[in-house]
């Protein structure tokens, strides 16, 4: 499923005749009623609640109590294999330049000690709709625009709909068994987790599912949390949705310290690498080159969402790629699937391309690891 961007930015595309009870980024002492598209306000004078209606035009209105939010009207309607109308919400962190008050986000994932989770959440029947709860990760400390890599934990879900991406595998997380999913959206690199059952309400640390995704070779210990949201995707209705109440809190000063044992997304090889990249220089000059590499699916299973990470040289740096998403922390650089090239079958490859500049003489990086595990050179 394809998903556009959750919000844009909100000045300029506020709907004509909206009633709004509340100025965006206002204040809620009590009950207040938020109907405008990108309408938010705060609440316990650490949450940000947010109406959030990015997928339609049709009416959406939330009303914002001091522990959740609930909604009142739901007019949007959008067939289940595609996106959703909205993500009604609440969140700590930073989304799209808004800041919940007092909070410590952006930090990085090294950084994380715990992060202690709890919502309680109020059904309906005859909606289409998830549950979802968004953790938000990136390379760099951003405070505006998508990040790069979403977690979604859904918690419920109504209707023929289904996650981004295609089924991975399971994980057993906070004493519960859960569906991976994986895939992207265009924007963004998803992992998901869904529950076979409905949860109506969960306490939790958010950390175990965000160092799941890092074992996984989706981010590493040098990326940034950015946010964590909780609420409701609907397609279809949803009116008497709720968050009861929600709580949140990342705690610092400790170390996350890295996996002993990787978890990738394809089953362990039987001997030897299950991967081969083949990176090549396509052009050289003197201040600059561009690199071609090749990656190859030499294992008996397939990939579904690939991340390759290694380091460049001194005096190498990435200005713009193609057919894949390429970031750079320092010398690290982690390049993942553009969603279309993403499934590997065995014996199968990839080929992605990116142009960098160069202070001082040419090399090639000298390693190379896919979703965590170490590939052999081509």
């Amino acid at each position: 499923m394809k998903r556009p961007l959750r919000a844009l930015a909100a000045a300029g595309l506020l709907a004509a005749g909206t009633i709004v009870a509340v100025a965006l980024g206002g204040t809620a002492s009590a009950d207040t009623q938020i109907c405008e598209q990108y309408g938010s306000t705060t609440i316990g004078g650490k949450y940000v609640v947010q109406n959030n209606r990015w997928g339609t035009s049709a009416q959406q209105c939330i009303n914002v109590t001091s522990t959740g939010f609930s909604i009142t009207r739901a007019d949007g309607s959008a067939p289940t294999n595609g996106a959703p109308v909205a993500y009604p919400s609440i969140f700590v962190g930073c989304h799209y330049t808004n800041c919940s008050p007092g909070t410590n986000l952006p930090v990085q994932v090294k950084n994380i000690s715990s992060a202690p989770s709890s919502i309680s959440y109020n059904y309906v029947s005859g909606a289409i709709f998830n549950a979802s709860y968004d953790i938000w990760l990136d390379p760099s400390p951003k405070r505006d625009g998508v990040n790069q890599m979403e977690i979604m934990i859904w918690l419920n879900r109504q209707g023929s709909i289904q996650p981004i991406g295609s089924p991975v595998g399971t994980a057993n997380i906070a004493g519960r068994t859960w569906e991976v999913w994986r895939g992207s959206n265009g924007s963004n690199n998803v992992i998901s987790y869904l529950s076979p059952s409905a949860i109506p309400s969960f306490s939790f640390d958010a950390l175990a599912f965000i160092n799941d995704t890092r074992n996984r070779g989706a981010i590493t210990n040098d990326w940034y949390l950015t946010s964590i949201q909780a609420g409701f995707e609907p397609w279809q209705g949803g009116v008497g949705l709720a968050v009861n109440s929600f709580s949140q809190n990342v705690n610092t000063g400790g170390s996350n310290p890295p996996p002993t044992t990787s978890a990738p997304t394809t089953p362990p090889p039987s001997g030897g690498a299950s991967c081969t990249v083949t990176y090549k220089a396509a052009n050289v000059w003197n201040n600059g080159f561009t690199a071609e590499v090749t990656v190859k699916n030499t294992g008996s299973g397939t990939i579904n969402g690939w991340t390759l990470n290694y380091n460049l040289p001194s005096g190498q740096t990435v200005t713009n790629a193609w057919n894949a998403t390429v970031s750079q922390s320092g010398s690290a650089v982690t390049a993942r699937d553009a969603g279309y090239n993403g499934t590997l079958s065995p014996g199968t490859s990839t080929t992605f391309g990116y142009q960098a500049t160069l202070n001082g003489s040419y090399s090639a990086p000298s390693s190379f690891t896919l979703n965590g595990s170490t590939c052999a050179r081509g």
